[in-house]
């Protein structure tokens, strides 16, 4: 086994699959991704991220941010870990073999489990437990533990949404861009007085 360390994350190819993102995707430098794992196009996979794919697939669409801290993992039975396009996923969120539709969200320090599903438009609250196989059905905001439905998804609810979505994309942009002076900074011996 081959261990890789480069700008883009620390990747480990297992059982006969090698970690793939998009050439516009922003995986930071301590992301580590292992195994069945696919990005698409100007997705970011944020600092100290974990997305283990040893036992089965982890899937994330386009325009996607998983933010500081998130750990992904699989089933090794019968659930991959799906995630679609235009996604937020809150700093330091577990996800565990669910699917997360196009344009929802999971807030910080979320859970959500084995074969659950959070549909399309759908938000799932900081701290919020999605237990096993519980639907969030779109156009609600579920919070607690256990999850359960809090109230209707509304217009600002979008909106905060697609700001968050798009700043991420951005953002990744300016991350990549920013690199090669991170590593000359990193460098740079500072004086004291």
């Amino acid at each position: 086994m081959e261990i890789v360390r480069e700008p883009g994350g620390v990747t480990l190819p297992l059982r006969g699959h090698q970690p793939h993102a998009q050439q516009s995707a922003f995986i930071a430098e301590n992301a580590i991704l292992i195994g069945d794992v696919q990005i698409g196009e100007r997705s970011s996979i944020w600092y100290s991220c974990v997305l283990r794919a040893d036992l089965n697939a982890i899937r994330i669409g386009a325009d996607t941010n998983i933010q500081d801290g998130t750990i992904i993992h699989v089933d090794s039975r019968q659930y991959s870990t799906h995630i679609g396009d235009r996604v937020t996923v809150g700093h330091m969120a577990l996800l565990h073999a669910c699917t997360l539709q196009d344009d929802c969200m999971v807030g910080m320090r979320a859970t959500v489990m084995d074969g659950a599903l959070v549909e399309t438009g759908a938000m799932v609250a900081a701290g919020a437990l999605v237990t096993p196989g519980k639907q969030v059905p779109s156009g609600e905001v579920w919070a607690g533990s256990p999850a359960k439905f809090m109230r209707a998804f509304d217009a600002s609810d979008a909106d905060m949404l697609t700001y968050i979505w798009e700043e991420y994309r951005d953002l990744g942009v300016e991350y990549t861009r920013a690199g090669s002076d991170l590593r000359r900074f990193s460098r740079t011996k500072f004086q004291t007085d």
